[in-house]
């Protein structure tokens, strides 16, 4: 592959999380979010982008969100459960993408906010449509995910270099 073909990044946060007597990491999804999930992975396979790797925080809610969401996908793409997902900032994101190897094209990070929607900020340099405005409107909730693009390496993955070509929300 050609350094100058796009390569995608796709945020996902995880879907509504239940909030049980247990610790943060082990919390398991709703029923409303296990409906989103599973809608997200419809809107995800919509898409087109064929996903070459998933990077997953190995929360259970993140767990639980992708493989209801990757039922959806008509070909699962190899998945890295990443510990340094889980309540990962925006420049630890940015550092788990720099290690990517060169041949992924296309990356889904299934992770937690705050870090998705701050990555989301800081890699667009630039943004299609509404794509923006949507995200800066509607927030990061539950559920939603971000498709951005950019030219170069994985380790060229930094502040300003991508697109927000796309924003999705669940409906309410």
């Amino acid at each position: 592959m050609s350094v100058a073909e796009p390569r995608r990044i796709v945020l996902f946060r995880h879907a509504k999380a239940d909030w049980p007597q247990v610790s943060d990491h082990e919390r398991p999804l709703a029923d409303r979010g296990r409906m989103e999930a599973a809608e997200a992975g419809r809107r995800l396979a919509d898409t087109g982008i064929p996903f070459d790797l998933a990077l997953c925080s190995t929360a259970i809610r993140t767990r639980e969100t992708w493989k209801l969401a990757v039922q959806e996908f008509p070909q699962r793409p190899k998945t890295v459960y990443e510990e340094r997902i889980y309540e990962a900032s925006p420049g630890e994101l940015i550092a788990v993408l720099n290690e990517t190897p060169d041949d992924p094209r296309n990356v889904l990070v299934i992770g937690h906010n705050p870090g998705i929607q701050g990555l989301a900020d800081i890699l667009a340099g630039s943004a299609q449509d509404d794509a923006r405005e949507l995200m800066a409107r509607r927030g990061f909730p539950a559920a939603a995910f971000a498709v951005l693009s950019f030219t170069g390496t994985w380790k060229d993955v930094e502040p300003g270099v991508a697109s927000l070509d796309d924003f999705w929300v669940p409906t309410d």
